[in-house]
């Protein structure tokens, strides 16, 4: 009977000892916290890092669907850092013991402040301060990284953000993937032909807020001859000043394009069965803008 309650506690014990469902090795200890957001949702996906007192890192990953991290780590004193898009970033500091869960409960993130815009009017791009850039498989193995090196646009930012427009000239010609033979092949016929299609443009008078700082800008993508829908996922960066004291706003944006959707066949290499290029490639800007004099 004694035998069988001590079983019972020991069992128990087990059941509710924080430490069960974490494998720990000798001198470490765990570590976790709960992410909510103001009104105590869970936080998914929030980014966090636990470093040690000379700023190293020692862990990083994000939240589970609960907003939940546990982890292991030696026995010792840290530095925890919580980012989340749309909020401002969580710092503490904490002391894991061996053998032990140290917890910080729930942390709360408060909502960021949201980057002043720019103000209305024209503001063109300055191709020093930006890029645009693209990702593409080579024979499906290995990536190719290229860019555009000469493009224009110019950005009419409306009384409302939403009503906004944008018109974005590439020389196509331009296209440089730090292989010469590889940019004349695609400068040919068989992918960009810029002798018939000189020029990529997208226009675009569709800004829609996505919350924080993240905006979707639609619009129409022209490239060999065919016109297509594109949104770019946009992070707005906010505003600052140049060397010389001027204005500029700066933002990063991405989207995927599907070659075939442009008739970008490669017909020679298809013609062979060689698959040269994969059939999505992931254009990527960094684009900084002034005001148009």
């Amino acid at each position: 009977m004694i035998g069988r309650l001590l079983g019972s506690r020991t069992k128990r014990t087990q059941r509710t000892n924080p430490l069960a469902a974490v494998q720990t090795p000798p001198s470490a200890g765990a570590f976790s916290c709960r992410v909510l957001d103001p009104v105590s949702r869970p936080v998914p996906n929030a980014e966090f890092t636990v470093s040690d007192t000379a700023g190293r890192k020692v862990v990083s990953g994000g939240t589970d669907p609960f907003g939940s991290f546990v982890v292991s780590v030696p026995a010792g004193e840290y530095r925890l850092a919580v980012s989340a898009e749309g909020y401002t970033p969580y710092r503490a500091s904490a002391t894991v013991a061996q053998d032990s869960l140290t917890s910080l409960g729930d942390v709360t993130l408060q909502i960021a402040r949201p980057p002043e815009l720019p103000a209305p009017g024209d503001w063109e791009i300055e191709p020093a301060h930006s890029s645009i850039a693209f990702t593409a498989r080579h024979i499906g193995l290995a990536r190719i990284h290229g860019r555009f090196n000469s493009f224009a646009g110019v950005v009419r930012v409306a009384e409302q953000v939403e009503q906004s427009a944008m018109h974005v000239v590439i020389d196509a010609a331009s296209i440089d993937t730090n292989v010469r033979m590889r940019d004349d092949h695609l400068r040919s016929a068989d992918f960009l032909d810029v002798e018939r299609f000189p020029t990529l443009e997208f226009y675009s008078d569709r800004f829609a807020h996505r919350g924080g700082n993240r905006w979707a800008v639609t619009g129409a993508l022209s490239l060999h001859g065919v016109t297509r829908t594109v949104t770019l996922d946009a992070e707005y960066l906010g505003l600052g000043n140049g060397m010389e004291g001027e204005m500029r706003a700066a933002c990063r944006a991405t989207a995927e394009l599907h070659r075939d959707d442009y008739t970008v066949s490669w017909q020679t290499m298809l013609a062979r069965g060689i698959a040269v290029v994969g059939p999505t490639i992931k254009v990527e800007l960094d684009i900084q803008v002034v005001p148009k004099d």
